[in-house]
């Protein structure tokens, strides 16, 4: 996975910018920690990074159904409750949060009043596996992984595609773990992390809006695997990996050419741009801290960052 002249990637090292503060934590047992964290009391587990147009951060944390927003003065506030386990976030142009909660599907919440509503709970009638993570294109379809507790041991996790219109599309359906998913600048290519298979997928968007010759973009190892994406301008793919410590920085060509490496925890689960600049930052979900690095390029400028719609 490194440089065809097998030079290894050069190493940005990140710092900790906050950290959930001790109030804040939950330190009791929890269903999601029974299921995906045996034997351990997580008081948080931080996901979903997302930035709203006037630069607060907001995070979910998954196993207690909280989202938080932090302020550019790095204050922490509770802003609402999923009744379920939110991980994804993604902005609306309109200005509300679009939320993949594992147990109650697409939410919407809108910030300030911290109400939470369904838009999308079911498939015909069959209940999700379990989504995970979420992003609009340029025109406002949303895209989504349903992840569940897929693996090698069965690669049926699912790729959808919601348009405005309300019509849903089944893009794949034998994905070993689909989790991360960005779409490049370009709109062109679609990218999933494929976790349990340790992979990141790429595949062509065609004209009618099918997807093509899905393959394997970068191949990665670990005990856990690819989780959160992000996309710079001019392409680059970040790509959290949730056992290896940190995040890493895929050319256009696969290429990997850096490494954000984390100064505290291995558990490094999803990444994302300051909106305009080169700041990258990664939630380390077992220490529930937020982590902060400048990488070479600025990040892609995403649908929530325009006007309203």
């Amino acid at each position: 996975m490194w440089n065809v002249n097998f030079t290894p990637p050069q190493i940005i090292e990140a710092r900790v910018l906050t950290r959930m503060p001790d109030p804040l934590r939950l330190p009791q047992r929890s269903a999601w920690a029974d299921a995906n964290k045996p034997g351990q009391i997580a008081d948080s587990f931080l996901e979903g990074p997302t930035f709203d147009r006037d630069g607060n951060l907001y995070l979910t944390d998954i196993p207690h159904g909280r989202l938080f927003r932090i302020t550019p003065d790095l204050q922490w506030h509770f802003v609402g409750d999923t009744g379920g386990w939110p991980n994804g976030i993604a902005l609306h142009r309109g200005g509300s949060l679009w939320i993949a909660d594992y147990r109650r599907g697409i939410l919407r919440m809108t910030p300030g009043r911290g109400d939470v509503e369904v838009v999308l709970g079911h498939r015909n009638s069959e209940s999700f596996k379990g989504v995970n993570d979420l992003t609009f294109d340029a025109q406002g379809n949303l895209y989504f992984t349903d992840q569940g507790q897929t693996g090698l041991h069965d690669p049926s996790g699912r790729v959808y595609r919601l348009r405005p219109s309300g019509q849903l599309d089944l893009l794949l359906s034998n994905v070993p773990s689909p989790n991360g998913i960005v779409i490049d600048p370009s709109g062109r290519f679609l990218f999933v992390a494929a976790t349990r298979g340790n992979a990141v997928w790429r595949m062509p968007l065609l004209p009618d809006g099918s997807v093509s010759k899905a393959g394997a973009f970068q191949t990665f190892f670990g005990t856990s695997g690819p989780d959160g994406l992000a996309m710079d301008a001019d392409g680059r793919l970040v790509v959290a990996h949730a056992s290896l410590g940190g995040a890493f920085v895929i050319d256009a060509h696969g290429w990997c050419t850096h490494f954000v490496r984390s100064p505290m925890g291995g558990t490094v689960t999803n990444v994302a741009f300051r909106p305009g600049t080169n700041r990258l930052v990664m939630t380390e979900s077992a220490s529930g801290s937020v982590l902060e690095a400048e990488l070479p390029g600025v990040g892609a400028v995403l649908f929530g960052e325009g006007g309203a719609a």
